[in-house]
């Protein structure tokens, strides 16, 4: 009896050691999540309406960035997540003076091995500009998503929750080290260099419709299919590190019956730069062109981009850019042509160098 009670007892603690064994080894095999940063800027993300119907009309920037991350409780099955409100304004009202200080708190962020990833909560109306700045002057190859929404996050089937849990996902991922700033909206990945916004309120308003989205996110993984050529990030030549402020630079708008009024004024206020956003392939209304050769003549940078939205800008096609010593855009629309022209001046003031960087990033 006495040894029956014995072999039970030893059979008994044999069975609590291979349990604490086991549970060790299921603990230790369990995957390591990253840690994600969530900067939040405001936007319709975190926007509220007066009812559930509310999906135009309402208030942006109203919800901090704990209750977005408390909104989605599945976040931490896919992140260690933390979060930071930097800004909280609608994105109509991002600034140079916020994309400063945007870039170096995620370069500073990035520079911690804690980090291994960051997401931009931010407003639809500008994120692809604030995409493209960060696209240029991250310093990391670590993932750097931006998400927005295009619902309130009071409205039904708000779309911000699971585009939040989308570009956590993303951001977390190994696969997207290296590739850039990037756009998590609507289960798609976008490239900051070239998604636009191309709808005023539908959920599908972000794409990059000439030359192709990056991938897909679907059951809780990325798949990426392409990634963009152009140089970034890491392999940029700029640096905003010790930048307080950006040079002046303004977007032209060409229309039918277009005068000089516009130009005359940006050039008497003082700007560096000017994107002339033409008609057709960058085309120079007779009236205009006075106007810019006399602003380039004072030393201002002019640009020719085109308000078409897709192609290639033709260097010395519809103006003779090295006669009048004018940059082409390339493929870039007249918004994030601002921001590179911008970027470009911090370093020269040769439109030759700065046309290398128009056809480099």
């Amino acid at each position: 009896m006495l040894h029956q009670k014995t072999a039970q007892s030893m059979i008994a603690l044999f069975g609590f050691l291979f349990f604490i064994a086991t549970a060790s080894h299921a603990k230790d095999a369990a995957p390591k999540l990253a840690n994600v940063t969530i900067l939040a800027t405001g936007g319709t993300i975190a926007g509220t309406g007066a009812s559930s119907t509310t999906t135009v009309g309402y208030t942006a920037a109203t919800v901090g960035v704990q209750s977005l991350i408390q909104a989605v409780p599945e976040l931490a099955k896919v992140a260690n997540v933390t979060g930071e409100q930097v800004f909280q304004i609608a994105s109509e009202n991002m600034g140079n003076e916020h994309w400063l200080t945007l870039a170096k708190r995620v370069n500073a962020l990035l520079a911690q091995d804690k980090v291994d990833g960051i997401v931009i909560t931010h407003g639809t109306d500008t994120l692809e500009e604030t995409a493209y700045f960060l696209n240029l002057v991250v310093k990391s190859s670590k993932p750097v998503v931006l998400v927005g929404a295009m619902r309130p996050s009071t409205a039904l089937s708000a779309d911000g929750p699971i585009n939040l849990y989308n570009s956590v996902l993303l951001a977390a991922s190994p696969d997207a080290v290296g590739k850039g700033v990037l756009v998590a909206m609507n289960d798609q990945i976008q490239g900051a260099r070239d998604v636009t916004k191309t709808n005023t309120s539908t959920l599908d308003a972000f794409r990059t419709s000439e030359l192709g989205l990056l991938g897909y996110i679907q059951g809780g993984k990325p798949f990426f299919y392409r990634q963009s050529l152009r140089k970034h990030t890491v392999d940029t030549e700029f640096d905003v590190s010790a930048l307080q402020a950006l040079p002046q630079v303004e977007v032209v708008y060409a229309y039918a019956n277009v005068g000089p009024v516009a130009v005359d004024a940006f050039v008497a206020a003082g700007s560096k730069g000017i994107i002339h956003a033409g008609v057709g392939d960058g085309s120079l209304a007779a009236k205009v062109v006075p106007a810019l050769k006399a602003a380039r003549k004072k030393g201002v940078v002019i640009v020719r981009a085109s308000r078409v939205g897709q192609g290639i800008l033709a260097r010395n096609g519809e103006a003779n850019d090295d006669q009048l010593d004018f940059v082409a855009a390339d493929t870039l629309n007249p918004q994030k042509a601002r921001i590179l022209l911008m970027l470009a001046l911090t370093k020269t003031g040769s439109t030759k160098e700065i046309q290398r960087m128009f056809y480099t990033y």
